[in-house]
């Protein structure tokens, strides 16, 4: 069963360096069915979808850990396994004195166009990492099948030109 939320809303996490959630806003607790209690504490994998590509959690990591921030299109699961599509904005939290003191991630509710179109990169991304014993091998396969789809573009790339030929 697929969930949805509103245009209007956002769903806010922030994490800790390890990427155990801090917080989490209503919207967030409301639309993965965790209460606050069952939440704060936990991995943020705790609502990776498995149909999620390893290869895109490599890359959102990677960028962040490097100080990055990104944009990536996230399908997550809900504690009664629902799911729900994400157009994700993760970015590093940082101190006074610019340290990475953790992540924090807003979330928006995607164009079903996006999904429709994102939906056959990301099966070959998981094809790819089919047969990998580690899940970090499965990752770095389904990492290299995303460059090869993307033909030179970056993902981040990918992603802005979505937005805008779905919301034109």
């Amino acid at each position: 069963m697929e969930r949805t939320f509103g245009r209007d809303e956002i769903i806010v996490s922030k994490t800790d360096l390890k990427g155990h959630i801090t917080y989490a806003n209503d919207v967030f607790l409301r639309v993965s069915a965790y209460s606050e209690e069952e939440i704060l504490g936990r991995p943020h994998s705790i609502i990776r979808h498995p149909e999620t590509p390893r290869g895109l959690f490599h890359l959102v990591w990677e960028t962040i850990q490097d100080g990055g921030e990104i944009f990536a299109y996230l399908n997550n699961l809900a504690k009664d396994g629902a799911n729900y599509w994400v157009l994700a904005h993760i970015t590093p939290s940082r101190d006074a004195s610019g340290a990475i003191v953790g992540y924090h991630s807003n979330r928006r509710s995607p164009e079903r166009a996006a999904i429709e179109r994102l939906e056959p990169l990301y099966a070959r991304m998981r094809a790819a990492e089919v047969g990998h014993q580690r899940a970090v091998d499965a990752a770095v396969a389904s990492r290299q099948a995303l460059e090869e789809a993307l033909g030179g573009q970056t993902y981040e790339e990918f992603v802005w030109q979505l937005i805008a030929e779905v919301t034109a």
